[in-house]
C-alpha cells in the first residue's frame, strides 16, 4: 500500500499552501472582532442545520470573512460554504453564475486543505503528520467526490485530486472516494491516457480501502457498496490489465465453493483467455476434472444414442464382421422407422450384406424388392440385383441359361441407369456384359427368335426377351 500510494502522490499536484496567504486561514481567536464573527457564526449556523441556506449566506459571508477558520479547531466555514455553493448551483440557470459557484466551490476547499497542512487548524486527533494527512485526504477525497458528481471538472484534474487524497488518507479514506476514482480510471485508460501498470495501482488501492473500511461499525455496509460498484467498472478493462495471477485469486474461491466439472471447464477456458498457461497447477486439476468427467458422460452419451439409433449399432456389427447381427440391428430400425426413404436404406443395407457376405442370393433380392417397392425410382437396389445375376450367372446351369442370366442382368442395369446418380455405373457394367449376350446360332438351334420371352433357369427364375450378340 505504501509503495502504490508513493506512486500515486508523485504525481502532479496543486502546492497549495504556497497560494494561500495567511488572512485565509486566520481564526476569531485574539482578532479585534471576535464578537462580531462569533455571532455572525451562530446565526449562519442555526439557519444552516436548518437547511435554510438563502438565509444563512450573509451570516455565513460575515463569518467567513471575519474568521475563516472559525475559533480554529474545526473547518466548518469552509465547508459550509461549499455546501451552501452546492446547493446554489443546483437550481441556477445562468452559466456565469453556474461558473462563479464551481469556482468558489473548488477555492473553500483549496483554502481549507491549505489551512490544515498549514497547522492553522487544531485538529483533535493532534498535530501529528498522521493525523494532519488524515484530515487533508478527507477534505481532498471530498473535493475529488465533488469535482466527478457535481462540479464536472476535467478528469485529469480529478484524478490528481483523488491521488491526493488517498495518498494522505491512506486505507482509511472515505468510501465516498472509490466510485469516482474508479471511474476516471476506467475512462483514462480507455482513452490511452494512464497505462495498465497506473490502473492497476488505483484499483490495487481501491481494494484496499475497501476491504478496510468494511470492518467499520458506521460504514461498514457503505465501504462494501462502493467497493462493488468499483469493481464493477474495472470489469470494463479488467482483461486488458490483469494478468493470469489476478483472475486465479478472482475465481477460484468460486470453483472451490461448487467445485462442478461443468464449472472446471468454463474456468479453464477464461483463465486460458487470461493467458495461463496449461502446466499451472490450477490449471492442470480443472483439465483433469472436465476430462474425466467428460469422458463417463460422453460414454453414457454415447451408448443412449445408440441405444436409440439401431441403425448405427448395425452398421458397427457390421465392420466388426457380425452380419447376423448387423441383420437384427437394420430390422430393428425398421421396426420404428416412418420415413419411406430411411427404410429403402435399411432394406438395402440388409440385401448387401445377404448378397456379398452371406451369399443368400434369393433372401437378399427379396429385401432388394422391399427397398424398390418403398423407392422405386432408386438405382441403388435395382443395381444391387442386377449385380447378383451377373455374379451368380456362371453358376446358373447350362450355357444359355447362364447366358440368359447376363440378359437378366443387363435389364436391371438399364432400368437402375433412369436414376442420374447410378447412369454411369450402370452404362459401364451393360457395356461389359453385353459381350456375353446369348448366341444366335444356339438362339436358332433352340427354335428361339430375338424378342421371344425366356425364363431364366437356376434360382434367379425371371423372365426376359431374348436378344443376341
Amino acid at each position: 500500500m505504501r509503495k502504490i500510494l508513493k506512486l500515486l502522490a508523485l504525481l502532479p499536484v496543486a502546492l497549495l499552501i504556497s497560494h494561500l496567504g495567511l488572512a485565509q486561514c486566520q481564526s476569531w481567536e485574539n482578532s479585534d472582532q471576535k464578537d462580531e464573527a462569533e455571532n455572525a457564526h451562530v446565526v449562519y449556523r442555526s439557519a444552516f442545520k436548518a437547511k435554510n441556506f438563502d438565509l444563512a449566506y450573509d451570516s455565513w459571508k460575515t463569518a467567513y470573512s471575519l474568521a475563516p477558520a472559525a475559533d480554529g479547531k474545526r473547518t466548518s466555514h469552509y465547508m459550509d460554504g461549499i455546501e451552501m455553493y452546492k446547493h446554489f448551483l443546483k437550481s441556477e440557470t445562468d452559466e456565469a453564475k453556474k461558473k462563479e459557484y464551481k469556482a468558489e466551490i473548488i477555492k473553500l476547499y483549496d483554502e481549507a486543505i491549505a489551512c490544515v497542512k498549514g497547522g492553522g487548524i487544531t485538529l483533535k486527533c493532534g498535530d501529528g503528520a498522521e493525523c494532519i494527512n488524515q484530515k487533508v485526504g478527507q477534505i481532498l477525497g471530498r473535493k475529488g467526490f465533488d469535482m466527478y458528481y457535481t462540479l464536472n471538472s476535467v478528469y485529469s484534474e480529478n484524478l490528481n485530486v483523488l491521488d491526493e487524497a488517498v495518498a494522505n488518507g491512506g486505507a482509511k479514506s472515505e468510501y465516498s472516494v472509490l466510485m469516482p476514482y474508479a471511474a476516471i480510471a476506467v475512462y483514462q485508460f480507455q482513452k490511452e491516457l494512464i497505462d495498465a501498470e497506473k490502473a492497476r495501482a488505483i484499483h490495487a488501492v481501491i481494494q484496499e480501502i475497501g476491504e478496510a473500511g468494511q470492518s467499520d461499525p458506521t460504514y461498514g455496509s457503505y465501504y462494501s457498496d462502493a467497493l462493488q460498484n468499483a469493481n464493477a467498472s474495472f470489469k470494463a478493462i479488467e482483461r486488458e490489465i490483469f494478468d493470469c495471477a489476478y483472475f486465479k485469486t478472482k475465481w477460484e474461491p468460486g470453483y472451490r465453493a461448487d467445485p462442478s466439472p461443468q464449472l472446471a471447464k468454463d474456468l479453464y477456458n477464461q483463465l486460458k483467455l487470461q493467458g495461463c498457461d496449461d502446466s499451472d497447477a490450477l490449471m492442470t486439476e480443472l483439465k483433469k476434472s472436465y476430462e474425466v468427467w467428460a469422458t463417463g458422460v460422453n460414454a453414457e452419451r454415447k451408448a443412449e444414442f445408440e441405444a436409440n439409433n439401431p441403425a448405427l449399432l448395425a452398421n458397427k456389427a457390421y465392420k466388426a464382421g457380425n452380419y447376423q447381427e448387423a441383420i437384427d440391428k437394420y430390422e430393428e430400425a425398421l421396426g420404428s422407422e416412418t420415413d419411406s426413404n430411411k427404410k429403402a436404406g435399411y432394406h438395402t443395407s440388409i440385401a448387401s450384406i445377404l448378397f456379398r457376405k452371406m451369399k443368400k442370393y434369393g433372401d437378399a433380392r427379396r429385401e432388394a424388392k422391399k427397398a424398390i417397392a418403398l423407392r422405386p425410382n432408386w438405382g441403388k437396389p435395382i443395381m444391387m440385383i442386377g449385380d447378383m445375376y451377373a455374379t451368380t450367372a456362371s453358376s446358373c446351369g447350362d450355357s444359355w441359361n447362364q447366358r440368359l442370366a447376363v440378359l437378366a442382368a443387363i435389364d436391371k442395369y438399364r432400368a437402375a441407369s433412369k436414376d442420374s446418380e447410378f447412369a454411369d455405373e450402370a452404362s459401364k457394367k451393360i457395356s461389359k456384359y453385353s459381350r456375353s449376350l446369348p448366341d444366335k446360332s444356339e438362339g436358332h438351334m433352340r427354335g428361339v427368335k430375338p424378342g421371344a420371352t425366356e425364363t431364366v433357369g437356376c434360382w434367379i427364375a425371371e423372365k426376359v426377351k431374348v436378344r443376341f450378340k
